[in-house]
């Protein structure tokens, strides 16, 4: 391959799993462990893949619409009164 942006299109749906299989367990489907450096291309390789191919929801890394659980809760505000507001 001549480029990173090559190699990701030409990563299947099949080596997609098995690469994300092999981050995951940090091994090879052989058994061969990876190194530092394998993880952390792989890793870049997925992620850049699952953005030309999934859906944000199914990206590596998302968390979804988050809100804050207090956000319900109204907050009496103690600086100001609001008839002493002139």
């Amino acid at each position: 391959m001549s480029s990173f942006v090559e190699m990701i299109e030409n990563i299947t749906p099949d080596i997609y799993q098995s690469l994300k299989l092999a981050v995951e367990i940090g091994k090879w489907s052989d058994g061969r462990k990876l190194s530092q450096e394998q993880r952390e291309l792989s890793l870049q390789a997925l992620i850049a893949w699952e953005v030309q191919n999934l859906p944000e929801e199914q990206r590596t890394g998302y968390m979804g619409p988050q809100e804050c659980s207090s956000k319900s809760i109204t907050v009496p505000n103690i600086l100001f009164k609001s008839d002493a507001i002139h």
